[in-house]
């Protein structure tokens, strides 16, 4: 590699310096790091790239190039620089390790071979939410419960949509991501890295030594081995959030929160969709009555859902895909003009040789980590989805800062993933904390539940929505809540209510005796508590 520096005028702001990066990015540099202060950019390019090259990506977009004179590198550069933590990756997990290692004191560098700001802000929660809510939307102007609205819905014009999508994106990962990596100080090493022993890291030629590494890769999209499927144009959560047009037909095959937030999100938009799953149980890690409601809503949508399926062949016929099943002994074949594979997530560990770092990985070559976020090498560290633990992107926040108060603080914290509050943001929607009644019953507890529908909740009822349900789970022995699972409207805004129940040890008297706001869906969980032992619908209005 050699070492540039070119002179530039014209830049003026943070914005020309990422324009400048990008420029120079796609001719093949990297480590780019440009000035606007200075008026200059600052980069690396393969021995054999013409340099003239760069001048001519910069002249393209309206940047006038100056003088370049190649540099050398010094001890700030690549091997001869010790980090005291290098993350890979640059998601949730990395930023929020990064942060809080420049707190400490320590000197970061964050390595990332694709887009800064990992899943949730590019290709996951950010896009996916925003296109969900715009499907609710157009769902409720085509179908709403009150009688005397008139309302209709035409056409989507799904790739204005995409654009405005597109367009927050780009928005927060600057805000979230990009910008913070120079207000922070943190090194952005562009390209892939790889192991090269247990302290070393290779990206791009050059190798980088650190004291302490964090590996936070994240997961992609697991694609399962049916005949037929590597010869077929599928979708994957990622490029279905960028179609152009809608769908007459969609097929999703996987049911899990994926294929059910993006198989509902195009019923929204018009799609005539088809959810296919294996289990004869929807949400099979769910107590039956979760898992019965939501089978029950989708099917009041007229999504169609088809359980206890065998894959028998896959094949595409113009633009045509056909799934052929077996269902109950008997035939049958899905046609559609898209098909969605959303059967997992896989973690991203196959280029990172980590065998060479003595990094010890599990069946589906997941990242293994002990209570404190340590890898069999206790200088590595791994956090968020390549562990494939529970994931949410605000469990790879909170590793990642566990991870930077072990490693860098010297902390001995321990990971503590007993209340993991999970949403799927369905409609309605589905949230979970705490133990299952089959998960208490399985660890020695004696339970009590308490399971109320939503036509005992007045919100629902005001709604005019009431497919839903509460479920309590609590100690015989103590009424301590064990846990707390819902299926309704803005069920995720009232789970943080019941996160705090089950992981302070709250109890059912305490839910009772708290005051519960009227005609809000958190009133179901004071409802919920007090069907334990009373029948809530001879109640009077917030009678306790």
């Amino acid at each position: 590699m050699k070492k540039l520096k070119m002179k530039i005028q014209g830049m003026t702001c943070k914005g020309c310096e990422g324009h400048i990066v990008e420029a120079l990015e796609k001719i093949g540099a990297i480590n780019v790091k440009a000035s606007f202060h200075n008026g200059e950019a600052i980069f690396e390019l393969p021995k054999d790239t013409d340099v003239e090259l760069s001048k001519i990506a910069i002249n393209n977009i309206k940047y006038q190039a100056g003088m370049i004179e190649e540099v050398s590198f010094n001890k700030n550069d690549s091997e001869d620089k010790i980090y005291d933590l290098i993350i890979i990756g640059s998601g949730a997990a990395a930023f929020s390790a990064a942060i809080k290692a420049i707190e400490y004191g320590a000197t970061v560098a964050i390595v990332e071979r694709g887009e800064v700001g990992g899943t949730c802000v590019n290709v996951g929660c950010i896009p996916s939410k925003t296109l969900l809510r715009a499907g609710e939307i157009n769902q409720a102007a085509k179908s709403n419960p009150f009688i005397g609205l008139k309302t209709n819905a035409q056409k989507v014009d799904l790739a204005t949509l995409v654009k405005q999508k597109d367009e927050l994106v780009n928005e927060l990962r600057s805000q979230k991501y990009i910008n913070l990596i120079d207000e922070y100080g943190i090194d952005l090493v562009k390209g892939e890295a790889r192991f090269i022993n247990k302290t070393t890291i290779e990206v791009n030629d050059n190798r980088y030594i650190a004291k302490n590494y964090l590996i936070a890769t994240g997961a992609s999209s697991y694609i399962p081995k049916i005949h037929g499927l590597e010869f077929v144009d599928y979708l994957t959560s990622t490029t279905l959030l960028d179609l152009k047009e809608t769908p007459r037909r969609l097929t999703v095959i996987g049911s899990g929160y994926i294929g059910l937030e993006l198989g509902q999100l195009f019923h929204n938009l018009g799609s005539k969709v088809t959810i296919i799953q294996r289990g004869k149980q929807l949400l099979k890690d769910y107590d039956p009555e979760i898992s019965d409601t939501v089978e029950k809503s989708l099917i009041e949508q007229g999504i169609e859902l088809i359980k206890g399926v065998a894959y028998e062949r896959i094949e595409q016929i113009g633009d045509i895909k056909k799934v052929y099943i077996t269902v109950d002994g008997k035939n049958e074949i899905i046609e559609s003009e898209q098909l969605l594979i959303a059967t997992g997530r896989k973690p991203n560990t196959d280029t990172l040789n980590l065998s060479a770092a003595d990094v010890n990985v599990g069946e589906s070559n997941e990242i293994i980590i002990d209570d404190y976020g340590r890898t069999s090498n206790n200088k590595i560290y791994a956090a968020g989805d390549v562990t494939l633990g529970p994931q949410f992107v605000y469990v790879a926040a909170y590793e990642g800062g566990i991870v930077a108060d072990n490693a860098i603080g010297g902390l001995n914290k321990k990971i503590d993933l007993s209340t993991v509050p999970a949403v799927t943001f369905t409609n309605p929607a589905i949230a979970t904390v705490g133990l299952t009644e089959k998960e208490a019953k399985n660890i020695g507890y004696e339970v009590k539940t308490s399971v109320i529908n939503l036509n005992l909740v007045p919100r629902a009822i005001v709604n005019r929505e009431t497919t839903g349900i509460f479920k309590l789970v609590a100690d015989t022995r103590t009424h301590r809540i064990l846990g707390a699972h819902i299926v309704s409207e803005n069920a995720g805004d009232v789970i943080y209510a019941a996160l705090l129940a089950v992981k302070h040890g709250l109890t059912i008297e305490n839910l009772i005796d708290s005051l519960a706001p009227y005609l809000t869906m958190a009133e179901g969980l004071k409802l919920a508590a007090l069907a334990f032992d009373k029948d809530v619908s001879k109640l009077s209005c917030c009678a306790g």
